[in-house]
């Protein structure tokens, strides 16, 4: 990765105060994280369906592969020796979920125009599968470019004008339409029923800071209340916005990791993650499955889960009422 590349990765970890911080997170407790070979085989059939974006530019089409252009983890951001996965390569920006045969849930901020999308692609099966290190060639059948935006919201900073008496955060998320069904890979089940309540377990799957692929559980809801989003201890990074929060109990997902924590502090002349008691910091920020799911079809798990014979609800023209008078304080290219 060139180095304007990766000052614009990395910029938000360094420089940016907290409350413009969308892709801060922080560690709860213990570090939950887990290799994707590590993780419970359940959750590896979930993790399947987990997509890491990436910037076309750091892709480069070899006859039927792509290369990943990427950085060591400890080069990247400055982390200790010591830091979990300091010798990792990293490289995605964000991450998101299959939830359609052709359609990735993410967060808003990933993705906020067309020309944002137009330079994102998705690739799956970026993680380690317990032969070694996150793979530098993947197939082009498992690499996705962004169609279109089918559905946006992002609510951050102070109400919109055509919300008078909004204020504060809200929800963040993105329905993006891939340019072809994926192979291999089946879109998840959401909760289509009440919001978690507090204590509820939970985990989530993404890629943080734009690592391979990472299982994280050992969270609960600590906050159900908020417009649009819940409060919980996620073990999450910059690069885990997007990423989907499962229910520990049921696999169904939650919502979107979106918001938190500060990162990194520095411990000398190099950085360690920022580490609090599992009920200390201020919690991460999960926009809540119930904003979106109306635009999302019921995948075949979640009828069988349901004991549905519904039809799939029809496909949704795209949706992009509000893009502009939205107000953000973010640009493209943070590791969300």
């Amino acid at each position: 990765m060139n180095n304007i590349a990766l000052t614009t990765l990395f910029l938000a970890v360094s420089v940016l105060p907290s409350p413009l911080k969308a892709e801060n997170k922080v560690i709860y407790g213990n570090d939950d994280r887990l290799e994707y070979f590590q993780a419970p085989a359940d959750q590896r059939r979930l993790a399947d369906s987990v997509v890491s974006l990436w910037q076309t530019w750091d892709l480069k089409k070899e006859g039927d592969n792509y290369s990943l252009r990427t950085a060591r983890f400890a080069d990247a951001v400055g982390v200790c020796a010591s830091e979990p996965f300091s010798q990792q390569p990293l490289g995605a920006f964000c991450s998101g979920t299959l939830v359609g045969e052709d359609l990735i849930m993410t967060a808003g901020h990933c993705v906020r125009t067309q020309e944002d999308c137009d330079n994102t692609m998705f690739v799956f099966g970026f993680r380690n599968d317990g032969s070694g290190t996150a793979p530098s060639v993947v197939p082009a059948s498992q690499v996705y470019s962004c169609r279109s935006i089918e559905k946006w919201a992002l609510q951050m900073g102070g109400p919109a004008p055509e919300e008078p008496g909004a204020a504060g955060l809200g929800a963040d998320y993105a329905l993006l339409r891939i340019d072809r069904a994926a192979e291999g890979r089946q879109p998840l089940a959401v909760n289509r029923g009440a919001s978690p309540a507090k204590g509820t377990p939970l985990f989530v799957i993404g890629h943080p800071v734009g690592l391979p692929l990472k299982v994280a559980g050992g969270a609960a809801v600590r906050d159900p209340g908020q417009p649009g989003y819940f409060v919980a201890n996620l073990d999450t990074y910059g690069g885990n916005s997007g990423s989907p929060v499962f229910n520990l109990g049921t696999n169904l997902i939650e919502g979107i990791l979106v918001r938190g924590e500060t990162d990194f502090v520095y411990e000398g002349d190099c950085r360690v993650s920022y580490r609090v008691e599992d009920e200390g910091g201020r919690g991460e920020d999960v926009t809540k499955i119930s904003e979106l799911a109306a635009f999302i079809p019921v995948s075949k798990g979640e009828t069988a889960y349901l004991g549905l014979t519904a039809s799939l609800p029809a496909a949704r023209e795209p949706d992009l009422a509000g893009l502009e008078s939205v107000r953000t304080a973010f640009s493209r290219g943070f590791p969300q």
